[in-house]
């Protein structure tokens, strides 16, 4: 199909050309990407490493089973990998609906378009190439294409971020189809876009996935990659595994050689007699096996899963009473892993919207509110009937208050300015009308009543020049003349991203295309989207948690810097610290790689810059977030690490974002970022805390049979050991407060290993004195005779597992603060002091009254003092590791 030479001559596409385009150019619905489904993604995530070490426990559990009976262990595995794969699944399918909401927006949109049978009005999904749509104010572009007839104001502001409405215009007779995505090219227009004035006829050249909206529907669709916490735990998996192997080898071997060498005096005769058995010699062995694979069991840290969807989870709701919803529940640890933030300007750092900041008089007098102005009583009313009749805009109702409605952005700054104290409107009516049109860069109005004068709003540069006279403070005449004060002000004001506009009076009548007769200024007004109050706090508290901070942003150079420099993001003279879309397009990516820890802020930004960012930074090794509230920062939000939506944004936005701010404060990232590392370093204390009690675990279930001891914990006191490491340990951490002093450490690199050097130190000294301390009560004779070994077995075995279990109680407290005051802030999580509380009460319920199905007698009250003062020296032991660190200025961290 040709393309239209003449628009005028053309009355749109017949049935059968419709057809052709559709079959040629494509459909206008967007194409989504096959998915898996809810149970294909359920089943996937059994990959998980965590998850795979736990089903080789399960599938171990449920061989020995019925051997042993040990359905406790088996039930409480499966359960720890139902529920955590469940979460799982559910959190990251909840994030595909960022299409579905594209697709909702998209099938609601009706057009009218010209067809050769007349206008019609269509679904958006029925527009082909060739078409020709009929715009108007309030209408939703259906397509790419260009402005063929008319004038109008769009707002693009969804897909480029700019709060500026962009005017269009026709350019000449050549319709040929245009590339790229310039949203400055003046007779482009984009789907997705808002028509705010005027009217015209739009040339549909791109449908579909081929337009810019269409194309940012695909990369939504895109696979994000895996977080930096499924990244650590890959890590930590590997870890677990190999050393559960090597402890199961090492046993297996010991318990052999134990078996056939040590047991046999080191006699070769009857070694080899032994090893001739064979029925003997493969009970043994299966046994070792049996042992080995115990260790296995014993070692996996079951509750690992739980834990982390626990301590998501019960943060989750902490953090929306702080206005931060989370979508993903990964996505808040993540927050605490950022190295690098890119954010929004528009509604994030800015309050996204136009308004008035400034009104300078001709005599440079500066006012820097209505307030001020008002009292000057005279000059105020003459601005006060401008910015009322000479607007496009109309007092409404937003709410319980007056608001204005309708018109550009502007109109809507300049009336809301004077709502609140509208006083002299009554007095006077408007009788005509010139609205603002891009060419002449003004717009009038005529008002009669009480003042009979014609009211002249527009581009400073235009009408200064034509005025002769200016209104002084009390509303009088006076000559004028463009002072160096002036023009001091003004270029201080275009400094800091003002817009100026100039309001004039004149007594003659003004017309469209001719020149300005004597003006008398009113003055000049300064429009501005201002930054929001909180938003220099907020950098700053971002960037000294070590995070770089770079805004993206439609605006021009200019206003970008300005905001930049005003927000602490730039400092004066940082030129290199900036870049605009063109700059950044004609860099390679190696290029980009090697500035981008310079960088600070983008200009005239378009969503592939903001995907290209991301993706630099996390190729860099980095974690990324972003942060946006229009339809353009979808596909960037979603190929970050972490995504924030700001509350007020697009539910696009939203739907593509990990987490979502409530109240658009970009300090609610910070407490994002706060929590983020509160959890993460809860999940360490939990680690700390299992792996400790795992290691005492396995090597006494070891070492006991070679001591005399086959069964130091019964499978029922091993149930109840895991439901204190796992269920409630995970509820004891998930507690912790989050405490400002982390926002001033520096982030955690994307390969950093969960367990660091302070935290092996911490495992294998605490862990390696409890197995002293448990193997020294098992076998010293102090202890045996204290506790009545030789008459009374179970009286001895129900201290030691007293002393097994309130060890792990107190080293929690261990756990739990890198500190020597171990209570340090502990009255911020009451749950850990109640549950540890509980377990401590329900541990001695155990003991005086679990009888045969715990194995347990009452002990003396002497007896429980001995189990206690022992148990408890895991705290001094820990203090005493602490305090050689900090003599050796190594006082690591968590």
């Amino acid at each position: 199909m040709k393309m239209i030479k003449n628009v005028e001559e053309h009355h749109g596409l017949s049935s059968a050309q419709v057809e052709q385009s559709r079959t040629k150019y494509g459909s206008n619905q967007l194409t989504r990407t096959k998915k898996n489904s809810f149970f294909k993604q359920y089943l996937a995530n059994f990959g998980d490493p965590i998850i795979k070490i736990l089903l080789v426990a399960l599938a171990v559990n449920l061989l020995f089973m019925f051997d042993h009976f040990d359905w406790f262990e088996t039930a409480g595995v499966a359960v720890a990998i139902f529920l955590a794969t469940f979460v799982s699944t559910l959190s990251e399918h909840g994030s595909e609906s960022a299409f579905e909401k594209l697709q909702q927006e998209a099938s609601s949109i009706q057009c009218r378009v010209k067809r050769a049978n007349g206008v019609r009005k269509l679904p958006l999904g029925e527009v082909v190439v060739g078409d020709l749509v009929l715009l108007g104010a309030g209408e939703r572009v259906p397509a790419d294409g260009i402005l063929v007839s008319g004038e109008v104001s769009v707002d693009q502001s969804s897909l480029n971020g700019e709060s500026k409405e962009a005017h269009k215009a026709p350019s000449g007779n050549d319709h040929s189809a245009a590339k790229g995505h310039d949203f400055m090219q003046k007779n482009r227009l984009f789907r997705g876009s808002v028509v705010c004035s005027g009217e015209g006829m739009l040339l549909v050249q791109q449908v579909g996935v081929k337009t810019f909206y269409g194309s940012m529907a695909m990369e939504v669709q895109e696979d994000t990659r895996e977080s930096p916490l499924k990244f650590k735990l890959r890590s930590l998996a590997k870890t677990i595994s190999r050393f559960g192997y090597v402890a199961a080898a090492f046993v297996a071997l010991a318990f052999l050689f134990n078996c056939i060498v040590l047991d046999n005096g080191f006699d070769p005769a009857r070694i080899s007699a032994y090893c001739q058995n064979l029925p003997v010699l493969i009970s043994q062995i299966i046994q070792a096996v049996t042992l080995a694979i115990t260790v296995v069991v014993v070692a996996v840290p079951e509750g690992l899963p739980m834990m982390i969807t626990v301590v998501l989870s019960s943060n989750m709701k902490r953090m929306l009473k702080d206005h931060v919803l989370v979508r993903k529940l990964v996505g808040i640890e993540t927050s605490g892993s950022l190295n690098i933030l890119f954010t929004d300007k528009t509604g994030t750092l800015t309050k996204g919207k136009l308004q008035v900041k400034t009104f300078v008089s001709g005599q440079n007098q500066v006012y820097t509110s209505a307030r001020s102005l008002r009292k000057q009583k005279e000059l105020w009313e003459l601005v006060e009937m401008s910015c009322f009749f000479n607007t496009s805009s109309t007092v409404g109702q937003e709410g319980r208050r007056r608001a204005a409605i309708g018109g550009n952005a502007t109109d809507r700054a300049l009336l809301e300015y004077v709502i609140p104290h509208l006083s002299t409107t009554r007095t006077v009516t408007r009788e005509e009308f010139i609205p603002f049109n891009s060419r002449d860069k003004f717009s009038a109005c005529r008002v009669s009543g009480k003042q009979n004068l014609w009211l002249v709003k527009g581009a400073f540069e235009k009408i200064l020049p034509q005025c002769t006279s200016c209104y002084d403070a009390k509303g009088q005449r006076q000559p004028f003349r463009m002072s160096p004060d002036l023009q001091r002000t003004v270029r201080e004001m275009s400094g800091n991203a003002v817009r100026i506009l100039a309001l004039a009076i004149s007594d003659t009548p003004i017309r469209a295309g001719q020149p300005f007769p004597n003006l008398a200024l009113l003055g000049l007004i300064g429009i501005r989207d201002e930054l929001k109050s909180e938003a220099s706090t907020s950098i700053r508290q971002i960037t000294g948690a070590g995070i770089q901070v770079v805004m993206m942003t439609g605006d021009s150079r200019e206003t970008a810097t300005a905001i930049a420099l005003e927000a602490g993001l730039l400092r004066p003279g940082q030129t290199d610290a900036v870049l605009d879309s063109h700059e950044l397009n004609k860099m390679t990516d190696e290029q980009i790689r090697r500035l981008l820890p310079r960088l600070r802020v983008v200009a005239r930004a378009v969503p592939a810059d903001k995907s290209r960012l991301v993706r630099a930074a996390q190729e860099l090794g980095l974690v990324a977030g972003m942060t946006g509230d229009g339809v353009n920062d979808a596909p960037a939000l979603k190929k970050a690490d972490v995504g924030f939506a700001m509350g007020s944004g697009t539910e696009v936005a939203k739907e593509a974002s990990d987490i979502v701010i409530l109240d658009d404060n970009l300090s609610s990232i910070a407490k994002a970022i706060l929590y983020g590392r509160t959890i993460f370093k809860s999940i360490r204390k939990f680690i700390i805390f299992q792996l400790t009690v795992n290691l005492c675990a396995v090597c006494v279930s070891v070492i006991g049979p070679f001591i005399g001891i086959d069964t130091p914990v019964t499978v029922i006191q091993m149930l109840w050991i895991n439901i204190i490491m796992d269920t409630l340990a995970g509820l004891a951490f998930a507690g912790e407060a989050p405490l400002p002093e982390y926002l001033h450490e520096p982030p955690k690199r994307r390969d950093e290993h969960i367990i660091n050097r302070y935290m092996v130190s911490q495992i294998l000294f605490t862990g390696l004195y409890t197995v002293l301390l448990c193997l020294a009560f098992l076998k010293a004779p102090f202890f045996r005779e204290t506790f009545h070994y030789d008459s009374q077995p179970i009286f001895f075995l129900t201290a030691f597992f007293g002393l097994f279990i309130f060890a792990g109680i107190f080293n929690s407290f261990n756990a739990r603060t890198p500190r020597l005051h171990l209570l340090s802030h502990i009255t911020q999580n009451k749950a850990f002091l109640f549950i540890m509380a509980m377990a401590a009460g329900v541990q001695l319920l155990l003991i005086y009254y679990g009888g045969t199905l715990f194995r347990t007698v009452p002990l003396t009250l002497q007896g429980l003092k001995w189990v206690l003062l022992l148990s408890s020296t895991v705290i001094p032991i820990d203090l005493i590791r602490k305090l050689i660190l900090r003599l050796n200025h190594r006082k690591g961290n968590i």
